[in-house]
């Protein structure tokens, strides 16, 4: 019966079995992978990866991952690449060819022609002893025990052992290249994190929204600034210069504590070296600011001088978390 017990079991199997053949797969590392590192480190070209079927997926995967972490690829399927798109490879190229049984029709084709331009040649197969392995330069191994299906014949566990190794190619890189996280999102510029290491705080700030009073002005005055500036707070500015802070709680505690609200000026209530930020800061610092003094807004300022008020809201809109 499909119970959600049976239906549970078999997911968690299935997890266990790909576990387990990427655990095995450190047993089968050699020299080949080292030095495929280091080939493809070197190579003046492009890495261009090619297969076909579901290596062929796994294979733009890959590309996807190079690319995106500085090592510039493309992906030239098996089967189209006999029949013009061999025009893809150029002479200062790589390539990796992924098979599992590297023994398929397209492979045997292909791998003779690959040989042929004499671009270095990686295999990624579960097969040493196949057409690809014992053409390629240097073999890097995927063999899994079996698949994680019942009947053993979908590729699951084969096709995550190619996808891993992929991933390995890359981590290695990424270390032998020194490329940072601020290198990760010069490539990923619309994304969350490239947002969040890339964007500054002026390149959000609202220039228009820069509510400031006098040290001298009225409580009338910074109320209405407040008011009108809709930020819950108003900077305290004197000759440019910032000097403090009032928030609308500054406000509310004033009139419990009573007093002739006439003779009380701004400088009486505000908060002296307020938090505050560059604006050629990135908006991440801002965000770490407002989240460890448990506030929702930000002064700005350029070169001392106050500039603005950036507000929590303003950077949850970009998508910055």
């Amino acid at each position: 019966m499909n119970t959600n017990t049976s239906i549970l079991k078999t997911a968690k199997d299935t997890l266990l079995s790909e576990s387990e053949s990427i655990k095995n797969l450190t047993n089968y590392l050699t020299d080949d992978f080292a030095e495929s590192v280091k080939t493809i480190f070197n190579c003046k070209g492009r890495v261009v990866v090619t297969g076909i079927g579901k290596s062929a997926l796994v294979g733009s995967k890959i590309v996807a991952t190079f690319n995106s972490t500085g090592t510039p690829a493309l992906f030239m399927h098996a089967a189209e690449a006999v029949h013009g798109d061999l025009g893809l490879l150029q002479p200062q190229d790589c390539v990796i060819c992924i098979s599992n049984s590297g023994n398929s029709p397209e492979i045997k084709v292909l791998t003779p022609l690959l040989k042929r331009f004499g671009n270095p040649l990686i295999a990624i197969t579960a097969n040493e002893n196949s057409f690809l392995g014992k053409n390629a330069n240097f073999v890097l191994l995927s063999k899994v025990d079996r698949e994680a299906e019942a009947n053993n014949l979908a590729p699951m566990n084969s096709t995550t052992a190619q996808l891993v190794l992929g991933d390995a190619l890359a981590a290695c890189l990424i270390e032998m290249r020194n490329f940072t996280a601020e290198d990760f999102a010069m490539y990923h510029p619309g994304g969350a994190l490239g947002k969040k290491l890339l964007m500054l705080v002026k390149d959000i700030l609202k220039s228009t929204n820069k509510p400031m009073v006098s040290p001298t002005s009225s409580i009338k005055d910074v109320i209405v600034e407040i008011s009108e500036k809709r930020l819950g707070v108003t900077a305290v500015v004197e000759n440019n210069v910032l000097v403090g802070i009032i928030t609308d709680g500054d406000l509310r505690r004033m009139l419990q504590n009573g007093g002739d609200i006439n003779a009380i000026q701004a400088k009486d209530i505000m908060s002296s070296n307020p938090k505050n930020i560059d604006a050629n800061q990135h908006v991440s610092k801002a965000l770490s600011i407002l989240e460890d003094n448990s506030i929702t807004q930000l002064l700005v300022t350029n070169n001392n001088e106050y500039v603005g008020v950036i507000h929590l809201h303003d950077i949850l809109k970009e998508g910055i978390v």
